[in-house]
């Protein structure tokens, strides 16, 4: 080090759940603290999720009778991803949750056993989802730093990373440097930046005017951008998470109904429509064009509002008429009119339509097993079709590489000094199959506090 004094101990770039949790850690560890963020208030995408973390062996799963521990979740993690992932931070990261967990908790945020859920697509309880959502996370933690050495600047982007010497010593902001004997980015993903996500998540950029994106419109990769000042590697392209949607709405329904029989542009059924979505949208990569069509009928629209599967505001009666008028729903009188509007081969469509009520007739799925409840013919015209795609970008997975203690990896696959990352803008644990609900916040409140706690013991070593 050039021998300046230094400005902060630890300089966080990004508020978001991994943010935060980096400047508690790195302040319990006596670190003075800067966080700056570039929207008008703190939080990030993570004030704006569901709240759900995901982890094993806790506290809440023991009240609730679950016997679960880090290394069954680990298991899981890696079969559903095929091992196409780096399994020292799946590792860490499940072996890491229930601590994690436990330290929220202790925050005073509010998680209960009726919020415990099956949130992937096994069957263990391990989504928590807090009572007051990602702003309930977010407030918890910034309750544990208020009087803390922590200082806060916002709507302010940081234009470069310092480096001297080949170490990160801090940022430079308007031009003026910030020192730091350690620099944690967690800017977050790159949803809201059309020309990274044409790079490096091409299958978010597919469907071109149809896609959207639900978290803070500040996260545009600029964490990506400060690693490569020094070489950062990024993980494998193409990763994230993607919701199916009609494009009847940007309402945010992370579910289809689940009445919906659900087929490809072959006119054939392919899924469980209850499947989870954590899943669904890597199932619907595999069939023709990626897309399919929802379909249902007079009856089933009718009934819409009282047979929900899971809360769907944009499918009700009325409003499925709505879309009907908007040219987003297609409606015809027979099932073979319906099939000529779609471009789907009639004679296929009847095919699988005829199975289809068969099996609802008899109370069961035979062929992909979907709930009996769920089952509804599809017989009394007009009949219904919606195009359904995956457009909504709910997260994106490619980021800067890391080691199992959120030290930023360099070109040469060494750690590069002072410079440590977190959250979304990482990537190695995700593959094509986003794990389960909550992964997102349990990577980034896990590797947080990884980073903050190592970020501050590099105050000694400066």
């Amino acid at each position: 080090m050039s021998g300046e004094a230094l400005d902060y101990d630890v300089i966080v770039i990004g508020t978001g759940a991994a943010g935060l949790s980096a400047a508690a850690a790195a302040a319990d560890n006596g670190a003075s603290v800067l966080m700056v963020e570039a929207a008008n208030r703190t939080g990030g995408s993570s004030a704006l999720s569901g709240g759900v973390f995901y982890a094993a062996g806790t506290s809440l799963q023991r009240e609730a009778g679950i016997d679960d521990d880090p290394e069954a979740m680990s298991h899981y993690y890696m079969t559903l991803n095929q091992y196409k992932i780096e399994p020292s931070l799946v590792r860490t990261l499940c072996r890491q949750s229930a601590s994690a967990f436990e330290w929220l908790r202790g925050l005073g945020v509010d998680f209960t056993v009726d919020n415990l859920y099956a949130s992937g697509v096994d069957k263990v309880r391990r989504g928590h989802r807090a009572t007051e959502g990602g702003a309930g996370i977010v407030q918890g933690i910034e309750g544990f730093l208020s009087g803390r050495s922590v200082e806060t600047v916002l709507e302010t982007r940081v234009e470069s990373l310092l480096i001297e010497q080949g170490r990160v010593h801090g940022i430079v902001v308007d031009g003026q440097p910030v020192r730091s004997a350690a620099t944690v980015i967690a800017t977050g993903g790159f949803g809201a930046n059309p020309q990274l996500l044409a790079e490096l998540y091409p299958d978010a950029a597919r469907h071109g005017e149809l896609h959207w994106y639900i978290g803070a419109e500040t996260c545009r990769g600029d964490g990506l951008g400060l690693a490569a000042q020094v070489g950062g590697q990024l993980s494998q392209a193409n990763r994230g998470l993607l919701l199916l949607t009609p494009g009847f709405a940007k309402d945010l329904e992370s579910y289809l109904p689940g009445w919906l029989m659900m087929v490809n542009r072959h006119g054939r059924r392919f899924v469980d429509e209850t499947i989870e979505y954590s899943v669904l949208a890597a199932v619907l990569d595999e069939q023709p064009g990626q897309d399919c069509f929802a379909i249902f009928d007079e009856a089933a629209r009718m009934d819409s509002k009282t047979t929900q599967y899971r809360p769907a505001p944009n499918w009700t009666a009325e409003r499925l008429l709505d879309h009907v008028d908007a040219g987003t729903l297609i409606s015809a009188p027979t099932l073979d009119e319906l099939a000529a509007r779609l471009g789907v081969d009639a004679a296929r469509l009847t095919t699988t339509t005829r199975r289809y009520n068969a099996l609802a007739q008899a109370g069961s799925d035979a062929d992909y097993f979907k709930p009996p409840a769920m089952l509804r013919t599809v017989a009394q015209g007009p009949f219904y079709a919606a195009h359904v795609r995956p457009a909504i970008i709910c997260w994106t997975g490619t980021g800067i590489r890391i080691d199992p203690e959120a030290r930023v990896l360099g070109a040469d696959d060494r750690p590069v000094p002072g410079l440590y990352a977190a959250g979304e803008t990482t990537g190695g644990m995700f593959g094509q199959c986003y794990a389960a609900g909550g992964a997102s916040i349990g990577n980034a409140v896990v590797f947080g506090r990884i980073a903050g706690r190592n970020a501050a013991n590099e105050r000694t070593d400066a």
